[in-house]
């Protein structure tokens, strides 16, 4: 038996021991986690500046990947957050007797072991092993190459803490970063319940294509906002620009921008100092190119950057007739994320809240919502996109599945 498999395996057996853990044990033992990831920030900061040294700069994955003070301060926060929530195991979701005199209960249950591939972003190490205790479910972790220094300091520290709280450490696992791990992941039926992918869509087509435990997609993110006629141009501008430079390496942020065409002139006027300030590339269609003409970095769009997740400083624009044909093009891009409309008629508004095909959609908001966090979950594992057991930020609640109890008095059938 490989190593890889030893290691999956004895997560298995720890999620069984996991189970047993009382609540206050378990909320004890992530506040202690959180004291001890700001008292040894230094530790994770040094292991984070090797995998930093290796990366080319400008890369646009850089970002996601870098940690600092505040981030890890900020980490720490989200795990006080996540043991402050409620246990979302162990609940009765219906409870009746059946004719026969069968007692019938149906409760929440952990889901065992989730497995996670992702790339870059080393906070999802602490999000998914804090989620995955908090609800009693074990997890293996198989992290990027680049990040594979910071990911190792973090699943240390954290299994230091869970053996000082008297739980079992083979809890969270980090699986070695290699692509070889991966095939012995995906075939780990027996002892991994679901996988999560979360990263580029490449990385999400590849584990759903070849996984055979079963798999829940996250994470990627082309999202749009629409400008309607009736917008007010300036709330419009401000959401814009916060949807696409206040994070853009994230996959809630803005990659296209369609705007009716009556307003079209007068919204880019205004838009356009502040995308040049940012430094923000334009890949515009032959109308707003038109009409951005002196705009210093501007390309002609083709119909693949319409699909694209950019996760830097650019950014599409296309001029649409009306609303039917933002919801055509929206249906025809979208990886069914995040979508918003900005419009004063609500009419119109509430056309698109209906019609639209994603898992948040907003008016009247930047779509940099949709995070666990933000909607009161705690942190998250990932945005789900798809529509089987969970949709949206995938935290605390959707970690859980359920099991049938019945107590019986000697009844045969």
């Amino acid at each position: 038996m490989s190593d890889t498999t030893t290691r999956i395996r004895n997560t298995h057996g720890a999620s069984s021991k996991l189970r047993n853990a009382s609540e206050v044990h378990i909320g004890h033992m992530l506040l202690a986690l959180a004291d001890t990831l700001e008292r040894r920030t230094g530790e994770l900061l040094a292991a984070n500046a090797r995998d930093v040294g290796q990366m080319e700069s400008g890369s646009p994955r850089l970002d996601r990947l870098m940690l600092n003070e505040d981030r890890i301060g900020h980490i720490a926060r989200a795990i006080r957050k996540v043991a402050s929530l409620p246990d979302p195991g162990g609940r009765i979701l219906e409870k009746r007797t059946l004719a026969n005199g069968l007692e019938l209960e149906k409760i929440s249950v952990p889901l065992g072991v989730v497995g996670a591939v992702y790339e870059s972003r080393p906070n999802v190490t602490f999000d998914i092993a804090a989620l995955c205790l908090r609800s009693r479910n074990a997890c293996v972790l198989k992290g990027s190459t680049e990040a594979n220094e910071t990911n190792q300091a973090a699943v240390r520290l954290i299994r230091e803490v869970l053996k000082e709280n008297d739980l079992p450490e083979n809890a969270v696992t980090l699986l070695s970063p290699e692509r070889e791990t991966v095939s012995q992941l995906f075939t780990a039926t027996k002892y991994v319940d679901v996988l999560i992918p979360r990263g580029s869509d490449n990385l999400i087509r590849f584990v759903r294509a070849n996984s055979l435990v079963p798999v829940i997609e996250t994470g990627a993110g082309v999202c749009h906002i629409y400008v309607e006629k009736d917008a007010n141009l300036d709330k419009a501008v401000d959401i814009v620009v916060n949807a696409k430079v206040s994070r853009p390496s994230v996959c809630n942020a803005m990659d296209a921008i369609l705007i009716d065409r009556p307003v079209a002139q007068a919204f880019l006027e205004k838009l356009s100092p502040l995308f040049n300030r940012y430094l923000v590339t334009l890949y515009a269609d032959a109308e707003s190119y038109g009409l951005l003409g002196d705009y210093p970095d501007l390309k002609a769009a083709t119909p693949a950057d319409f699909g694209r997740e950019f996760l830097s400083l650019q950014c599409a624009i296309r001029v649409v007739k009306g609303i039917d044909e933002a919801l055509e093009h929206i249906a025809t891009y979208s990886t069914k994320h995040s979508e918003a409309i900005i419009s004063e008629n609500s009419a119109q508004c509430e056309q698109f809240l209906r019609e639209v095909d994603a898992a948040a959609v907003y008016s009247n908001a930047s779509t940099r919502f949709t995070d666990g966090e933000e909607f009161g979950l705690g942190a998250e594992i990932g945005i789900s996109t798809q529509k089987l057991h969970a949709r949206g930020p995938f935290a605390l609640e959707k970690l859980v599945t359920e099991k049938w109890i019945l107590r019986g008095h000697g009844q045969v059938r």
